[in-house]
């Protein structure tokens, strides 16, 4: 064989065109760098100038922004114990309010002004009696929080002579089905509230001076302007007054100037380095140029999709097989949040919750399957599979899809679920002509009977042995098995047409009665959802095998029918003192055609295995500790309605 050529490896490294010369250098060097370094210089004088006004707004700023956030701090405590004072007016337990409600001393008094049966708090008294313009404010803070149905406000308060106290008071209406109960009031000191809202580190650099009068101020001209911060106090004009009282050093202009002179000096030093940088820029360049076109004519071959998106859910790739995918090219594709064009239509909400689900924890091992629409329409089935996207920080950015068109699969699945369904009718026919066979079997003992009913009535008749009153019950006798064995005939029927068993909601005590006379006594109801004719051909089925296996073997035969309900399930119990079934036989008692018996068709057990299991149940058997033949135990699922109702007082039902 001839030898095979070494193949070379793959060249990332583009075409390189190079540099004819090594280039002229410049005449006036000097005077280029001359002419750089008083621009360089020029430029730091002016920024250190501009920086200087700059630090001077920047600390305006700053403070203003210091007052603004107290101000904003102040009102936020100042709302919220407005809502533990609602909290307080509706229930009489501790209440868990915020940082004024707990503060001590910050509520003076508090209760009831204007409801029924409640006297005023008695600093409310003291205050309204104290001076006229308390009471005026008082009463004005009553009538606006009840007229207006807000809180409000009343303050400051006034001493005898007229001077204002640092105390307000606040109200808050209460309502009950739209009528006013009363007003539920606090006494609150305001300058324990500043002290406590007011945090260490801003008083550090900040005087904070409660001003209770508009026309009043503290600001001293040598000193810096003050700022206010307004309380918002609805029916007050108290005010903060912040005065900042360190002023921060302006290091900033001074830093810079050292920094843009060590800048300066190593200027020169960096554009050597600059030049070597950018040659080999150049190179990378070139070499990540033809990585990337590897990259892409890779991944525009796989017929495998791609897709990339951020935590958001915003798409930041798709490939070529994507867009042939759903139909889509990139550009209507990149950039676009959910919901996705290639969604179906009327299916967003389960599609939508996929989508959440695999920007918050991604897919398993073994994907996710979704549909997607085609631009045209169509529908096609995906396996989609997500992996972490990272940054080369390691920073979690988004997820990065692999989708694969699995629709053939998907007909194929679906083709095989059809032949299965071909299948499985095919045994449901031989099924329901082996459960004719039995069934036509049963109808021998309802057609025996009608024969004898008719010959005794004829030979009756003929005799003349017999009156009106006498026949009638015969004929209802004889109507009755007729009608028997015509359902047993139409069961047959359904099931063969693959018809749905008729499971309707049935007590068992009534059929276990009717199957056996004069044995089941009274009890509770136990319901479950049956086709009653059904379940009295499987309990004659059972109650027959028991009666011939204790007959066979006992003198004494004994039969035991039990019923209970228990976790959900009712369970039937059918025991003999018969030989029982053998350990070995067990496994293939119920299967088709396998009989213990003398001349047995095998048939009857494999069609109450049938008839349990079309019930959702289970039939199991073993021995029974009592008697010591078989038992047959049947577990039939409750009715969904009596899940929670008693049983009898035992909870089980034994006849002999």
């Amino acid at each position: 064989m001839p030898e095979r050529a070494s193949i070379p490896a793959f060249d990332f490294a583009a075409p390189r065109e190079t540099a004819a010369g090594a280039g002229l250098r410049s005449f006036w060097p000097g005077l280029w760098l001359l002419g750089f370094l008083l621009l360089v210089l020029g430029s730091v004088i002016a920024l250190v100038l501009y920086l200087q006004h700059f630090e001077a707004e920047e600390d305006t700023r700053r403070q203003a922004a210091d007052a603004q956030w107290l101000e904003q701090s102040v009102q936020f405590h100042f709302r919220r114990l407005e809502e533990d004072l609602r909290v307080a007016a509706r229930q009489s337990a501790d209440v868990q309010g915020g940082l004024l409600w707990r503060e001590p001393g910050v509520l003076l008094a508090q209760g009831w002004v204007g409801a029924p049966l409640s006297a005023p708090p008695a600093l409310w008294q003291i205050d309204e009696n104290r001076n006229p313009l308390n009471a005026q404010a008082l009463a004005t803070m009553h009538d606006t929080a009840r007229g207006l149905r807000r809180s409000a406000y009343a303050g400051p308060m006034r001493d005898a002579e007229g001077k204002l106290l640092p105390l307000v008071w606040l109200a808050v209406p209460y309502f009950e089905r739209g009528y006013f109960v009363g007003n539920y009031v606090a006494a609150l000191s305001l300058e324990v509230a500043v002290q406590s809202l007011v945090p260490e580190w801003f008083n550090r650099s900040h005087a904070v001076r409660l001003v209770l009068d508009e026309g009043s101020t503290g600001y001293v001209p040598d000193t810096r302007k003050p700022f206010r911060a307004a309380m918002s106090l609805a029916g007050t004009d108290v005010y903060l007054e912040v005065t900042p009282i360190r002023e921060q050093t302006a290091t900033v202009p001074r830093m810079f100037l050292l920094v843009a002179m060590v800048f300066l000096g190593g200027m020169l030093v960096s554009l050597w380095a600059l030049r070597r940088d950018i040659q080999k820029r150049q190179q990378v360049q070139a070499l990540l140029q033809a990585e990337v076109a590897l990259r892409t004519a890779m991944e525009n071959s796989v017929t495998i999709g791609l897709r990339a998106w951020d935590l958001g859910g915003r798409v930041l790739y798709v490939n070529e097989a994507f867009c042939g995918m759903v139909g889509y090219p990139a550009e209507k594709l990149v950039g676009v949040s959910a919901p996705m064009p290639y969604w179906p239509k009327g299916n967003d909400s389960h599609i939508e919750q996929v989508h959440r689900d695999v920007l918050a924890h991604g897919t398993s091992n073994d994907g996710v399957e979704v549909q997607f629409q085609h631009r045209d329409g169509h529908m096609l089935d995906v396996l989609i599979h997500e992996a972490p996207l990272y940054t080369a920080a390691g920073e979690h950015i988004g997820w990065m899809s692999s989708v694969l068109d699995i629709s053939e699969r998907k007909r194929a699945q679906a083709v095989a679920a059809q032949q299965q369904e071909r299948l499985e009718a095919t045994g449901r026919l031989v099924a329901v002509g082996e459960v004719a066979s039995t069934l036509a079997h049963e109808l021998n003992q309802p057609l025996g009977a009608l024969s004898s009913f008719a010959t005794g009535l004829l030979n009756k008749l003929n005799a003349g042995r017999i009156s009106t009153e006498e026949t009638a019950p015969v004929v209802q006798r004889i109507a009755g098995l007729a009608e028997r064995a015509g359902r047993i005939i139409q069961r047959v029927n359904a099931i063969a047409r693959r018809r749905e068993i008729s499971l309707q909601r049935l007590d068992l005590i009534p059929v276990l009665q009717r199957m056996a006379p004069h044995a089941v006594p009274d009890a509770a109801p136990v319901w479950v959802n049956a086709d009653e004719l059904l379940i009295e051909h499987l309990l004659n089925n059972l109650l027959t095998n028991a009666h011939e296996a204790a007959q066979a073997h006992s003198g004494t035969p004994q039969v035991h029918l039990g019923v209970r309900m228990e976790q959900g399930w009712a369970q039937i119990s059918i025991s003999d003192n018969g030989p029982g079934v053998p350990d070995e036989t067990q496994a293939h008692i119920f299967d088709a055609f396998f009989s213990s018996k003398e001349g047995g068709m095998g048939m009857g057990l494999a069609i109450c295995r049938s008839i349990v299991e079309a019930h959702h149940g289970r039939i199991q058997v073993d021995r029974s500790p009592e008697l010591g033949g078989a038992r047959f135990t049947v577990s039939l699922p409750l009715a969904e309605s009596v899940l929670g109702e008693p049983t009898t007082p035992d909870g089980t039902i034994d006849t002999p």
